[in-house]
């Protein structure tokens, strides 16, 4: 099969989130092999896609970028990216984590405070 890739790319595990729907719909990913021009995605099910565009945030690295899907089969996407598509890193998963942790806080003293403990 000819690599029509500019660079090579680096073998690797991190985990990743990629909104893959106009809705904003979410899916949690696995990147398999990145380079500074694009990636491998693998999805834990195979996955429709909607769009030609997705965002794709990898924790590990902290960073996010918009991708082009290149190419997908089953549960694998093939998505480029330029250095001037790398879109802000958010704050929301720590925000969000943060909001989880405050959420069982709350419940365990509404529970203590009802006799339920």
């Amino acid at each position: 099969m000819l690599d029509r890739r500019q660079s090579a790319r680096d073998k690797v595990i991190y985990g990743g989130v990629a909104e893959i729907g106009d809705d904003g719909a979410t899916r949690d990913c696995v990147v398999r092999n990145i380079s500074d021009q694009g990636a491998k995605i693998e999805f834990s099910t195979a996955v429709k896609l909607h769009k030609e565009q997705m965002s794709v945030a990898i924790a590990r690295k902290g960073r996010s970028f918009l991708a082009r899907v290149v190419w997908w089969r089953d549960n694998f996407v093939g998505v480029a990216f330029s250095s001037e598509s790398e879109l802000p890193v958010s704050d929301l998963d720590e925000r969000l984590r943060r909001s989880e942790q405050k959420k069982r806080q709350l419940q365990r003293r509404i529970k203590k405070l009802i006799g339920e403990d």
